[in-house]
């Protein structure tokens, strides 16, 4: 059986994984570097892993994530940004409908400054991130430390996170990630990212054998 994830940023076997490219003081997106280096670890023999680059851009955005979930049906969507503000992990548990003020690469923003017309304020993850950060805590990887947070930020992570879960019902997940360098190595994002992707793969596998069992 086959995984879908997809992994987006500002990014069971089918894994598609999208990064953001260089904005505003990063000249280097940490999130892409961080992918790059998870594509090399893989994932397993069972995943299919597809790597997308998404320009810091609204519009590409609110076109990408429908086209991405048409074309590759999967069961989950990973989306992975970089964060100047963070010195750790960030397990993003919800994405934001309002509130979008700041001008992306084409110095553009919505005039509704929403993401979703009609939609509602707040959208969560079906994936609990206190279990997976605790989980991946507890893996014990060289000195990397996982938060969860419930605030994305307002630019373009958090509207690609809630047009991702809001295309797919809330199965979705977005990973802030630091600089790199601040404090954390590319190996060491890489590692992150494929130690969190192995945490919730296990989880959606023991929720799917549970259902199983209880329909028995």
């Amino acid at each position: 059986m086959t995984l879908q994830i997809t992994l987006i940023f500002l990014f069971y076997g089918l894994s598609v994984f999208a990064g953001f490219g260089p904005f505003g003081e990063h000249a280097v997106n940490a999130s892409w570097v961080a992918v790059q280096e998870l594509k090399k670890l893989g994932l397993g023999d069972t995943i299919d892993l597809h790597v997308y680059e998404v320009p810091v851009e609204y519009q590409t955005v609110q076109r990408l994530i429908p086209d991405l979930w048409i074309k590759h049906r999967p069961q989950l969507i990973v989306h992975v940004g970089v964060s100047g503000m963070a010195t750790a992990i960030t397990l993003e548990q919800c994405g934001h409908n309002k509130g979008y003020l700041g001008l992306d690469n084409c110095q553009f923003c919505p005039d509704t400054q929403c993401c979703v017309e009609g939609g509602p304020e707040c959208l969560q993850s079906t994936i609990d991130m206190d279990a997976v950060c605790k989980r991946a805590s507890a893996a014990g990887l060289d000195e990397v430390q996982f938060i969860v947070s419930t605030d994305a930020g307002r630019y373009l992570c958090d509207f690609t996170y809630y047009t991702s879960l809001y295309e797919s019902h809330g199965k979705s997940v977005f990973i802030h990630v630091p600089p790199l360098g601040k404090p954390y190595t590319p190996a060491q994002l890489g590692r992150a990212l494929q130690t969190i992707l192995q945490v919730i793969l296990d989880m959606e596998h023991s929720d799917n054998q549970n259902n199983c069992d209880h329909k028995q």
